[in-house]
């Protein structure tokens, strides 16, 4: 190993392995696999990632400025626990600015990003009907990739960004109740629907009620979960 580093020559580091160790441990944090109050501790997570300490620790500080994990003063980091008040004080920013990108991409939007937008809806629509959660998942991401990318509105497309990252966890899991998937599908169409016929209204409409049908759910939640 290279002296005074204290870590095999192997390890990513740099740019690169940053972004890995951020990536993969968002979607740990995500899928349930690293659970709110756990703690993340900089060795483990690079031996796990396969990069630096530093790259870890760097990796952190980005998901400490998203709000997804925190340092406790002499205790290190921890996934951050989310009241369920929190999450749907976050939907219901999100609730604004996903109406604002929906009603841009319904004025904006190409041939081609509609076309691509009806071709994720198409995978979703296979992924639900095989029960293939994890890529219902990331379909639903690619979804609103899609839209945010058809609205090209740079700031409320970063601020959403920014909020989910903070939610996914609860999202995620959101989508694992029966019938969730279906759901989900039926309001993700309405969008697409009301963007390909540039319909703003609708567009702003199907989004904001997609969001809302989330924070019903958190409502319905006991207290304290």
């Amino acid at each position: 190993m290279p002296q005074g580093t204290g870590e095999p020559a192997r390890l990513l580091k740099g740019v690169r392995a940053r972004r890995v160790a951020e990536q993969r441990l968002r979607d740990e944090i995500t899928r349930g696999a690293v659970v709110p109050g756990q703690r993340l501790v900089e060795p483990e997570l690079g031996e796990r990632y396969g990069v630096t300490r530093n790259s870890a620790r760097l990796a952190l500080d980005l998901l400490i400025a998203e709000g997804l994990v925190e340092r406790i003063p002499n205790r290190g980091a921890r996934v951050r626990v989310m009241s369920g008040a929190e999450v749907v004080a976050i939907l219901e920013c999100r609730q604004v600015l996903d109406g604002l990108l929906a009603r841009k991409a319904a004025q904006n939007a190409t041939d081609g990003q509609v076309d691509r937008l009806r071709a994720n809806l198409g995978q979703l629509q296979r992924a639900v009907a095989e029960h293939e959660l994890l890529e219902c998942w990331e379909l639903i991401q690619e979804h609103h990739r899609l839209v945010a990318e058809a609205a090209s509105q740079a700031l409320a497309s970063a601020l959403v960004e920014r909020l989910q990252g903070r939610i996914a966890r609860h999202r995620f899991q959101l989508l694992l109740r029966p019938g969730q998937a279906q759901r989900t599908l039926a309001e993700l169409a309405q969008v697409v629907d009301a963007v390909a016929e540039h319909r703003a209204d609708a567009a702003e409409l199907a989004a904001r009620a997609h969001l809302q049908s989330g924070i019903d759910e958190m409502l319905r939640e006991p207290a304290g979960e």
